[in-house]
């Protein structure tokens, strides 16, 4: 069964099932012209949030998206110019694909071919892949294709995730405007395709790496309920080094599109959440074993996981005939002759070590002379991915080291070092894994690296390698493994000798000591390993993460969802179905029509904004509140947080206003009324146990303060490093309820503070006094507005919904300031549009009064 197609709607909507022929058809839609898009497609006509209840009962499908297809291709032979096309079994993509499931789920894959196909041929070639193999070719051409791989991708991404900064035109290439705007126009290319045949209420998609890191933007916009999930296979750099980068907050945003961002070890992770942290202001949390970024309304998880390699695949190479027969060739070459073989496979380029890993070589020439004559390292040199000075470079100082270390120790029959810079067949290499007592892989900077796990696998043979190698079906297999702690298979491989691949010495000395190891001890530590990577495999890691996007798409359907902004910018907000923008024409028509008001207002963050440093209020903000109380059909409180000493001083000229200051304890009905307390007067003797905690605090972390209330204390981290102080707060918060268990006072976190205040003190109480003393005065509200910014005004809003739910006719709005989960009905931008809606409710009330 095809799944419909989301450029069929039209079709769908008249009624009419497009056909299997139809669909085929539109397919192959290319790009024919050469050139740059632009930076995105902002035509609001294609921004789509389809009715879930319209979607069909079908198998579950998932589109897999890359920069490659996983499919070799090939010209024909015949001279006919037609194509040949072959699964290529060792692309990470097919074998994820075993993870999944046939029976239950299907997969189509969107990606390029290696080959360039010529654009009369594209049609055609797009016709069989999608029909014999379930692959929709996105066809580039080859200048932009240049720009965007060559170009951004290897010149500017890819240096920069390995720690490498342009400091000079020669260290990488230096951020170029023209290499970014091809990339984005390849992501678009890439969205054009997905949506070709993607149904975007059933179907999920997944991305991978950073060639498509714009991708979800796109999408998102397309279709702002789409199911998806992105995975990074190579490291993300630390914020000090990711901020250089001029378009780092646009690749942030458009990763956050996304519903599952996957890394492959911790650090790659907390590094992303350090950057959203301190480049966009948000925070992450972690909820039974789950962490997640609370974005928009949207909560995008976090995925940590290793991808293992494909068993089934490895372990048949391991059978073949040609693997027998090279074991056989490399066992004559090296064990016949008593020499053990050390192994090194990487690619040749930059990141990789390999230099550095021959000058290891040599030192422990140097150091241990008895070893001279009896190992040799192998080292397999991959063809380089990218291209570029650097790698001609990084390839002849290989080759000169090996020159010079081949004839410093070399003798007659006899090399240290065998340099293979050719490419080899899988096959070979696994022969290779199968002969080598150690492996060595000591990258400077590196992505995952599946080298180790092949190694594994491979030296656990099966019973006819073991017979070559003269073992016994019952021996234990043994392996050693010496890997750089800058690679992401280093955390899952505890049993390695972890090495730091710059420190020449304690490379050399870690093969020493793998060289030199009892056997038993190789024995355990191999078996450990084998354990974990044949049950941590890649249909384990593929199930693993395809559960947990199906978890946090799972509410998808029940959420309201529209998109803002404009370019890489877009973003969905996805709030609850009843929370709506506050409309002004409606609260106005409400404020015109009622007789009887209350009003809440908190103040930090809803009438001033949070970045002000002057927090004082404005004539403006004065003047539009006296019009306010000036209406007798007004009641106005303003409920602050801050020190009742602090808001008279600052609301003195406002004679009507109701203030509640610290949260509600101290209470005034007007200017001229004494202050009262919302709950008995409270013990403030706790405060020599906080106080001298949270000084410690202060002292420690540079831009923090102690605010001393009547009846609080706040610790504040607002000028503090976001990272630091936010540690320093949890950790603050364990400190305080651990030392004031026994005190009759409440320790919260809030936006950048910790704050220590009597037990049911709450700005729920304001509310509650302000309705009940218009009860006592017999006078039932017909209009309330409350608006503050944060969870401490849920308080309000919870308690003016609840209370007001029997009143029949009464207007009630509870307003939050932008758009987040919240006990409020309804919410407005910003600051400034509070300040412009109350402006119209003091103009309604001005005319009211000169009438």
């Amino acid at each position: 069964m095809v799944s419909r197609s989301y450029s069929n709607l039209l079709e769908l909507a008249s009624g009419e099932s497009p056909s299997f022929e139809r669909m085929n058809r539109r397919i192959p839609r290319i790009m024919t012209v050469a050139g740059i898009m632009s930076d995105i497609d902002d035509d609001p006509s294609e921004s789509v949030c389809s009715d879930p209840s319209s979607s069909s009962v079908q198998m579950c499908r998932i589109i897999i998206v890359a920069n490659q297809l996983p499919i070799r291709a090939q010209r024909k032979s015949d001279g006919s110019k037609s194509w040949i096309f072959n699964w290529d079994e060792n692309s990470l993509l097919l074998q994820l694909k075993d993870g999944l499931g046939d029976d239950e789920i299907e997969v189509i894959y969107v990606g390029c071919l290696k080959e360039e196909v010529h654009l009369s041929e594209q049609e055609e070639v797009s016709q069989i892949l999608l029909e014999t193999f379930k692959c929709v070719p996105t066809f580039l051409p080859p200048d932009l294709f240049s720009r965007y791989y060559h170009g951004f991708c290897k010149q500017q991404l890819w240096p920069l995730f390995h720690y490498m900064l342009p400091l000079s035109p020669d260290l990488g290439g230096r951020f170029n405007r023209s290499l970014w705007q091809a990339y984005v126009s390849v992501n678009k290319i890439f969205a054009d395709r997905i949506m070709e045949v993607i149904n975007p209420e059933d179907d999920f998609v997944w991305v991978h790496d950073y060639h498509l890191m714009v991708l979800p933007t796109f999408l998102r916009k397309r279709c702002n309920k789409v199911k998806l999930g992105f995975f990074l296979h190579s490291p993300f750099p630390s914020s000090e080094i990711y901020k250089t980068l001029p378009i780092r907050e646009e690749l942030l945003r458009a990763l956050l599109n996304s519903d599952l961002i996957g890394f492959h070890t911790f650090d790659y992770a907390r590094h992303f959440l350090s950057c959203c942290s301190r480049m966009l202001g948000l925070s992450y949390e972690s909820k039974r074993g789950y962490m997640g970024i609370e974005y928009c309304g949207r909560t995008v998880s976090i995925k940590i996981l290793p991808v293992g390699i494909h068993m089934g695949q490895l372990q048949s190479v391991l059978s073949l005939p040609e693997t027998e027969a090279k074991v056989k060739e490399l066992i004559k070459q090296f064990c016949d002759q008593d020499r053990i073989m050390l192994l090194g496979v990487d690619d040749m380029d930059i990141f990789k070590g390999i230099s550095l890993k021959l000058l290891a070589m040599e030192q422990l020439l140097v150091q241990h002379p008895e070893w001279q004559g009896n190992i040799v390292l192998v080292q397999i040199a991959n063809p380089a991915r990218g291209k570029g000075k650097d790698v001609k470079e990084v390839q002849a100082e290989t080759h000169a080291v090996v020159k010079r270390i081949n004839e410093t120790f070399g003798k007659p029959g006899y090399d240290p070092i065998v340099l293979i810079d050719a490419p080899l067949k899988f096959y070979e290499k696994v022969a290779y894994y199968v002969v080598a007592e150690c492996c060595l892989v000591t990258a400077v900077r590196d992505g995952m690296n599946l080298i180790p796990y092949e190694y594994i696998i491979s030296r656990q043979g099966n019973d006819r390698l073991n017979k070559l190698l003269g073992q016994e079906p019952s021996t234990p297999k043994k392996s050693m493994l010496v890997i750089s702690e800058f690679i992401g298979c280093s955390p899952s491989l505890s049993g390695a000798i972890r090495v730091n691949p710059w420190n020449i010495d304690a490379v050399a000395d870690a093969m020493d000591c793998a060289l030199e190891m009892a056997d038993p001890e190789k024995q355990l530590r191999h078996e450990k390993h084998y354990r974990y990577v044949s049950t941590h495999d890649v249909g384990y890691w593929a199930r693993s993460f395809f559960q947990d996007l199906e978890r946090t798409c799972r509410n998808h359907s029940r959420r309201r969802c529209w998109g803002i902004g404009f370019g890489l910018s877009f973003r969905v907000v996805a709030l609850d179905p009843n929370f709506k923008k506050l409309s002004m024409e409606r609260i106005v028509s409400a404020y015109k029509r009622t007789t009887t008001r209350a009003i809440l207002l908190d103040y930090d963050g809803t009438l001033m904004p949070q970045a002000s440093i002057d927090k004082s209020p404005s004539s403006k903000s004065i003047g539009i509140i006296n019009s306010l109380c000036r209406d007798k059909n007004n009641m106005v409180f303003l409920v602050s947080a801050r020190s009742r000493k602090k808001v008279a001083e600052w609301f003195s000229q406002c004679v009507r206003l109701g203030l509640a200051a610290e949260h509600g304890y101290f209470l005034r009905l007007m200017r001229d009324a004494e202050w009262e307390t919302c709950v008995p007067v409270a013990d403030t003797t706790w405060k020599q146990i906080a106080e001298p905690v949270m000084q410690l605090y202060t002292e420690t972390t540079d831009g923090s303060t102690v605010e001393d209330k009547e009846t609080a204390l706040v610790w504040c981290y607002e000028d503090a490093d976001p990272d630091f102080g936010s540690c320093q707060a949890k950790e603050l918060l364990d400190h305080l309820e651990s030392v004031l268990a026994n005190e009759p006072v409440t320790v919260k976190s809030g936006q950048n503070m910790v704050e220590v205040k009597p037990q049911g003190v709450s700005k729920g109480l304001v509310a509650k006094r302000l309705l009940s003393i218009m009860q006592e005065n017999e006078i039932s509200p017909d209009f309330v507005l409350c608006i503050g910014d944060d969870r401490s005004d849920d308080d309000m809003f919870e308690v003016i919904t609840t209370s007001m739910t029997a009143t029949q006719n009464a207007e009630v709005f509870a307003c939050t300031v932008g758009q987040k989960p919240s006990k409020a009905k309804y919410y407005l931008d910003d600051t400034a549009e509070i300040v412009r809606l109350m402006q119209g409710l003091a103009s309604v009330s001005e005319q009211t009064l000169t009438e």
